[in-house]
C-alpha cells in the first residue's frame, strides 16, 4: 500500500515550476505537492551543461518561495549520494535515540 501511495505522489506536473529564469528546464518529476510543500526532481541546462535538482518549496505569502535545492552535476557524485543513503536507510527504521 505504501508504494501505491508513493507513485501517486511521484507525478509529471503541468504547472510551471518555480525556478529562475536564468535555468533552462529541460524535464522534471513531481515527487510530493500539497498545498503548503513542492518537492520535485529536474533537469536543468544552464550555460551548456546539463544538472540534476533536488528542490523543496514552501508555499508562503501566496507564492512559492525555495527552501532547498540541491544539485548532482554527474555520475560519479550521484553514485556518492545513492551509496550513502543506502548505507543508512537501513537504520531509518531502527530506534531513534541511537
Amino acid at each position: 500500500m505504501t508504494e501505491q501511495i508513493e507513485e501517486k505522489n511521484v507525478e509529471q506536473s503541468s504547472e510551471e515550476l518555480p525556478i529562475s529564469e536564468f535555468y533552462k528546464v529541460v524535464d522534471h518529476v513531481t515527487i510530493f505537492r500539497s498545498a503548503k510543500w513542492w518537492e520535485a526532481v529536474v533537469l536543468i541546462e544552464s550555460y551548456g551543461k546539463r544538472f540534476i535538482a533536488m528542490y523543496m518549496w514552501h508555499f508562503k505569502d501566496g507564492k512559492w518561495k525555495r527552501k532547498h535545492k540541491f544539485d548532482i552535476r554527474g555520475e560519479d557524485e550521484w553514485n556518492k549520494v545513492k551509496n550513502s543513503v543506502e548505507q543508512l536507510l537501513p537504520k531509518l527504521a531502527g530506534s531513534k535515540t541511537s
